[in-house]
């Protein structure tokens, strides 16, 4: 089991270039961030912790881009995975986007996670044309086109959102797939979804009694003939050895945590304090 750092990024946060290597240097395997493209001011959604529509954080409607954020992550690193939680892929051109993530890849050496999420805000999804309702199959096609630019010569795709004849695209995904990982909530339907068309799942901010969503997840993974584990990624927000320990056991894959970003000062001692709670070495740049 691996630890990684979540960074809300925003325009009054640590750069990544600043912050990504004291992620690598403390010991972390991984960096991840979110995506939202803008936020509607008015909205009819309802924000899944707050239950209205008002946002608990102003640093959603302030994310930075989350590829230019990892590719200058990937710039000053060189072993912390680089990944999203949690990207929106429907809100992009498909074709675009599948070089931009392959681009990514070749230039952090196949160090790309792509963690996606079906979209609670509808009405932002509305300004980019997603049909709620149709949104999950958007997605499917999306991600199924974009492996077909990453890894076939000649690629092409046919499908009810994304269509496109014979094309030729490099660069191919550095690594032979690219692993996806859903960001839901941990229910059948949702599971489902994951052992069909992704490699994992991401819990969601205040999940906590996951056990029971875990044994289900392999139930369903099992069931579709999938080989091996799925890859499932923990957002925590206290380490307690104990219930690490039995995540272990159950099979998690990385915990996240986040941190305070407004200051180097502020950002490395925490890094440093966590670390030394996880048990996790220093890298030396």
């Amino acid at each position: 089991m691996e630890f990684g750092i979540v960074q809300f990024t925003s325009d009054r946060g640590l750069k990544p270039q600043v912050l990504a290597p004291l992620i690598e240097e403390a010991g972390f395997a991984s960096y991840f961030v979110p995506e939202h493209g803008h936020i509607p001011t008015r909205r009819d959604a309802a924000h899944p912790g707050t239950g209205t529509s008002e946002l608990p954080d102003d640093r959603y409607m302030r994310t930075l881009d989350p590829w230019t954020t990892l590719a200058a992550a990937a710039a000053v690193t060189k072993r912390i995975r680089l990944a999203t939680a949690v990207a929106l892929p429907v809100q992009s051109d498909p074709i675009t986007l599948a070089k931009t993530l392959a681009t990514l890849d070749h230039i952090s050496d196949g160090r790309l996670t792509l963690g996606v999420g079906f979209g609670w805000n509808l009405d932002e999804l509305a300004d980019h044309n997603v049909p709620p309702k149709r949104r999950r199959t958007m997605l499917r096609e999306y991600l199924e086109a974009m492996r077909a630019l990453w890894t076939q010569e000649e690629a092409e795709f046919d499908g009810e959102f994304v269509k496109f004849g014979p094309s030729w695209a490099w660069p191919k995904s550095t690594q032979k797939q690219i692993p996806v990982l859903v960001g839901a909530a941990g229910n059948e339907k949702n599971f489902k979804w994951i052992a069909r068309s992704a490699d994992g799942w991401i819990t969601t901010p205040g999940e906590a009694d996951i056990e029971d969503s875990i044994v289900l997840l392999k139930k369903i993974w099992s069931e579709a003939g999938r080989e091996g584990d799925p890859q499932i990624v923990v957002l925590d927000f206290k380490p307690v050895p104990e219930k690490l320990e039995k995540w272990r056991e159950l099979g998690v894959t990385t915990v996240l945590y986040g941190l305070p970003d407004d200051s180097v000062e502020r950002a490395s001692g925490y890094l440093a304090k966590l670390a030394g709670k996880l048990g996790l070495a220093p890298v030396s740049a």
